[in-house]
């Protein structure tokens, strides 16, 4: 049956689920800008084509076709670069439905694993080992039949099954407990005396640190400390905040010029935390990011 949603209908279900659709165009995607801006496509498409909603559809389906087939036509274009994504925004708004926002389906390490899956098994994989739709409700929202649906859902699950062969169980969670948050004054504290030394000691020994854009990549604890052995080396330089990405702690970094007395925004970083230690390091020196994180563009003495 089909059925005209009213505004007050629509407008509650912008707000209700709003936050979840910008999650889902994260995983999709890799990019919070694009993300956003997708989410305000879908409820334009939503608003535009709300006289062909079909009331044996739940209203959180029909908006999840619309978003995925929105994303899956930006891939088909071109993948955007990763980002980070503020805890702040996943904290915000109404409470989502906690499978679309659960820690291990956002941390870093699994957003780059979902990239390397083709745009329709990414798309299958996130809305069946993700969101725990039906085969039948998945394949209904990509429009292709069931068999093609779990054909894309094998082969996907096959990629991935190099880095979790436990399936989901083995997929990466940060702990957010007192040893993290310790780890990560102390990682702070190293920056702003300019001590590498200090931090080379936290380093996992496969380590690795990514500097974006396209800066470049160091593999390895020995790598990692030639970079900061060569890179920390004037007192005073850096002042750092504590913040928290994709469920991860992260850290915005600002810098202090020669001869100027203002921190500049320089650039977010976060931190993945494996047996207590650095495992990951990644960086990304983009200070129109800060305004996303809650953050000012500079910070005074």
């Amino acid at each position: 049956m089909t059925v005209m949603v009213d505004a007050d209908t629509f407008a509650d279900l912008s707000r209700r689920y709003r936050r979840e659709l910008q999650v889902h165009c994260y995983r999709m995607l890799g990019s919070v800008d694009l993300a956003e801006e997708h989410v305000q496509e879908v409820f334009l498409r939503a608003w535009r084509g709300r006289g062909a909603f079909e009331e044996r559809a739940s209203p959180r389906t029909w908006l999840y076709r619309i978003a995925t087939n929105a994303c899956l036509d930006t891939l088909r274009r071109h993948e955007p670069s990763l980002q980070p994504y503020p805890d702040q925004l996943l904290d915000d708004g109404p409470e989502p439905e906690a499978v679309a926002v659960g820690r291990e389906t956002v941390s870093l390490a699994f957003m780059a694993a979902i990239r390397l899956l083709p745009p329709r098994q990414r798309a299958v994989f996130v809305l069946r080992d993700v969101l725990a739709f039906s085969a039948a409700e998945a394949a209904g929202l990509l429009g292709i039949g069931v068999t093609a649906a779990n054909s894309a859902l094998q082969r996907a699950r096959e990629t991935l099954r190099g880095r979790w062969p436990g399936g989901r169980l083995d997929w990466p969670a940060r702990g957010g407990d007192a040893a993290e948050r310790e780890l990560v004054r102390r990682y702070i504290e190293a920056h702003e005396t300019a001590d590498p030394e200090k931090v080379i000691a936290l380093l996992h020994e496969d380590v690795r640190l990514g500097i974006e854009p396209s800066v470049g990549v160091w593999d390895g604890r020995a790598a990692v400390s030639r970079g900061l052995r060569s890179g920390m080396n004037r007192p005073g330089r850096w002042r750092m905040v504590a913040t928290a990405a994709n469920r991860q702690p992260a850290v915005a970094a600002y810098v202090r010029a020669a001869g100027e007395s203002a921190y500049r925004a320089f650039a977010i970083i976060v931190l993945r935390v494996e047996d207590g230690r650095l495992a990951g390091i990644d960086v990304w020196e983009e200070p129109g990011m800060f305004a996303r994180f809650g953050l000012p563009d500079s910070s005074q003495p």
